[in-house]
């Protein structure tokens, strides 16, 4: 292995001897095969929103980069690249480690035909709750392809963004202030299909399409 990979390795491992207060430690691990992925894992500017758009922008989140220096924001996530296939000691490392390091729930992302990275995590951090996303359609099979036994809960195709809001409600259920940010969340949606319903009607076709652009 590389010096680079030892080292990472090895502070995964010296993370989880330490005993942090849960507060402290990131509540969501976001493991991805590639930077590649990134724009369907987090989200770009251009395209569908993601699980950091998700975490962050809806939900209040932080990410966490220093294990040391915690954001002051009560829930966090931090992010990691593991690949299944060139790395698979650091995803090894990363998954077994995750419940001491103080991880709940696990999203994990992989594209190709052999996007494993999801099945191995939810493998190895087991009891740890996995949530995996296909980066592509061609990876939907075998994302959810795991026998009995062998729990991994999965979403649909690029959809990150519901992957962070399912990892959100595994936490909600011993987090109140977490579960009622949830709920003005999903009272938002329901608020902007009312907004776009009395629109269409009281604009009528043409006049909502030619204001909606």
């Amino acid at each position: 292995m590389t010096d680079e990979l030892d080292d990472l390795i090895d502070d995964l491992h010296a993370e989880a001897q330490r005993d942090r207060p849960d507060a402290d430690t990131p509540d969501v691990g976001i493991v991805m095969g590639s930077d590649s992925d990134l724009d369907v894992m987090m989200g770009s500017e251009t395209g569908r929103g993601g699980a950091y758009d998700a975490l962050v922008d809806e939900l209040g989140f932080a990410e966490v980069t220093d294990y040391d220096d915690p954001p002051e924001e009560r829930f966090t996530f931090e992010t990691y690249v593991v690949s299944a296939h060139r790395t698979p000691e650091l995803m090894y490392a990363y998954a077994e480690t995750a419940e001491d390091r103080g991880i709940d729930v696990i999203i994990a992302g992989a594209g190709g035909k052999s996007a494993d990275l999801p099945n191995m995590t939810a493998s190895i951090a087991y009891p740890v709750p996995v949530v995996g996303v296909p980066v592509q359609e061609k990876s939907v099979d075998s994302v959810i392809g795991m026998p009995q036994g062998a729990p991994l809960t999965a979403v649909d195709a690029g959809k990150s963004f519901n992957a962070a809001l399912s990892a959100a409600q595994i936490l909600a259920r011993e987090h109140d202030e977490l579960r009622d940010r949830l709920v003005d969340y999903h009272e938002g949606l329901k608020g902007d299909v009312a907004r776009v319903s009395r629109d269409l009607h009281e604009l009528g076709t043409p006049g909502f399409k030619e204001r909606r652009g």
